[in-house]
């Protein structure tokens, strides 16, 4: 298991994901990949609507494609176990079937009888890896009968790829709408409706498309000073340079940083920017000498939940950024437990951490740091 779930695989696999932006079709691969490293029978990335109860695979490992299709048209999210938990529960937080219900009522469920036991299959683990308000993208591993129960240490591997997995899958949604027009790959970037700026490690612009030029004219929401990328709101300016930085150092150590961050000046349309590292030796690499791309969608619906802007922004858990997203628009302790339905001690101890790590010492501070993100938490 080491040796299958080691940094070296996790960061081999993490930069095959980031190069499925410039080629689609490498995604079969990396299924296959993220199968081999968790032994699992088969691995599915999924698109579903937020406003429908099914999904739809945009990629998948090799299985019975008779199968597969039936588990797309017969059975839907109440009728998969453990499949809703995932779908309500945390970002990037991986979901086992057997953590939720014991192995003899998994077998008594009709999902079970009817189409994973024929199979041979045993359980599944299912991470959400997108979640805005349109549509929910969700990563999902099935096993075998013959092993054991997914461990921890193969949650946690699930884990860590997932923020990847969210970054590629929303980037490439901004080049397929751009496909419609034209016919993207490596040097069409100036062909793009959606702005890209290509950046040094220190955010030193080193190519902006046409698109990206037009926002540079209009002064936001990206804006060039001493030849530098600056955003119009001051408040994620650091954030989107630390990610830029880190998307020049390795593909793994750039985690969710620098996923959906909103760039644009509070009371302005939304806009948020998704950075895509350029590594050395890989396809991305066509872009080089530049570490980091950093795509501008202007589009609401591929904005993320703010929930997921404040833990992008400021390396809080889910509960925290909760937590946070309630105090920062004015609501007291009490109610804001209240509505989270927690206690009133727990809602204290996020409350103190959120400070620890926001800098900041009150909810006053807490009220103007959520002010001054703006959009896109303030239009939820």
């Amino acid at each position: 298991m080491v040796e299958r779930l080691s940094s070296e695989v996790l960061s081999s696999i993490i930069g095959d994901i980031y190069d499925c932006v410039l080629n689609p079709e490498g995604w079969a691969g990396v299924m296959i990949r993220i199968t081999e490293a968790v032994d699992a029978a088969y691995t599915t990335v999924a698109l579903a609507s937020t406003a429908g109860n099914h999904g739809r695979f945009a990629a998948q490992s090799p299985w019975d494609p008779v199968q597969m299709r039936v588990l797309q048209e017969d059975y839907d999210f109440d009728a998969i176990p453990g499949l809703k938990a995932a779908v309500v529960g945390d970002i990037d937080t991986p979901v086992a079937t057997l953590s939720h219900m014991s192995e003899a009522e998994l077998q008594q469920t009709p999902f079970f009888q009817n189409w994973a036991k024929p199979q041979g299959l045993r359980e599944a683990c299912i991470t959400k890896f997108v979640h805005t308000p349109d549509r929910i993208g969700l990563m999902g591993c099935t096993t075998r009968a013959d092993r054991g129960i997914i461990s921890a240490e193969e949650q946690r591997f699930l884990a860590l790829l997932s923020p990847h997995l969210r970054r590629a899958s929303l980037i490439g949604d901004l080049l397929d709408q751009a496909r419609v027009t034209a016919d993207l790959y490596r040097q069409a970037l100036d062909h793009l409706a959606v702005p890209v700026v290509l950046t040094g490690a220190n955010g030193a612009i080193l190519h902006a498309n046409g698109a990206a030029e037009r926002m540079f004219s209009l002064q936001g929401p990206i804006f060039s000073r001493n030849g530098l990328l600056q955003v119009q709101n001051s408040a994620v300016a650091r954030a989107l340079l630390d990610a830029i930085a880190s998307a020049a150092s390795a593909d793994a150590s750039l985690g969710s940083r620098g996923i959906g961050l909103p760039i644009s000046a509070p009371g302005q349309p939304p806009a948020v920017a998704y950075i895509l590292p350029l590594t050395e030796g890989t396809a991305r690499a066509a872009f080089r000498p530049a570490c980091a791309a950093v795509f501008i969608s202007t589009t609401t619906s591929s904005s993320p939940l703010p929930e997921a802007v404040l833990a992008t922004l400021f390396d809080l858990t889910p509960a925290e950024a909760r937590v946070l997203l309630r105090i920062g628009s004015g609501l007291s302790a009490s109610k804001s437990a209240l509505a989270l339905g927690v206690g009133e001690n727990t809602l204290k101890t996020h409350l103190n951490r959120i400070f620890a790590k926001t800098g900041t010492r009150r909810q006053a501070d807490l009220v103007k740091l959520v002010s001054d993100i703006g959009t896109p938490l303030a239009t939820q």
